[in-house]
């Protein structure tokens, strides 16, 4: 996929798409906003989960409350984001197979931030409003 007016290339397209992703993100809210965004507009539908927390207050008030997790649901993947123990970002990538996880591995958010954006390139490729959004996020 070569997308104008760069002309990247897929492996071009994935690394800039990741540094956009890694901008300004250092807690699984500021992913869920991002993910859970027009992006998640231009994925196919429950592609991306949310996981929130509410407390008293947020029921009390009618609030959604505080993202906590996030999970990308890739074809034979998932991606999921959740706040560590004290704080801090925890990523696993979790293979898939026929609905059933099969395996699971911590890995680093750079890692976890490249796997997403090969995903979304890949899934770019073949559908035209993904293709859209990875536009508007690869050149603004």
């Amino acid at each position: 996929m070569t997308m104008e007016p760069s002309g990247l290339g897929p492996m071009g397209d994935v690394q800039l798409l990741a540094s956009r992703l890694r901008a300004d993100r250092t807690d699984v809210a500021s992913y869920a906003r991002v993910l859970s965004g027009a992006l998640a507009d231009a994925l196919p539908p429950g592609m991306v989960e949310v996981q929130t927390r509410r407390s008293l207050a947020d029921r009390v008030a009618g609030r959604d409350g505080r993202a906590v997790g996030v999970t990308v649901h890739g074809e034979n993947r998932e991606l999921a984001l959740r706040e560590g123990p004290r704080g801090g970002v925890e990523a696993e990538v979790r293979q898939v197979v026929r609905g059933v996880v099969i395996s699971r591995k911590a890995v680093g958010i750079e890692q976890w931030l490249q796997a997403l954006a090969e995903d979304i390139t890949r899934l770019a490729a073949r559908d035209a409003a993904a293709r859209e959004v990875l536009e508007r996020l690869l050149h603004g």
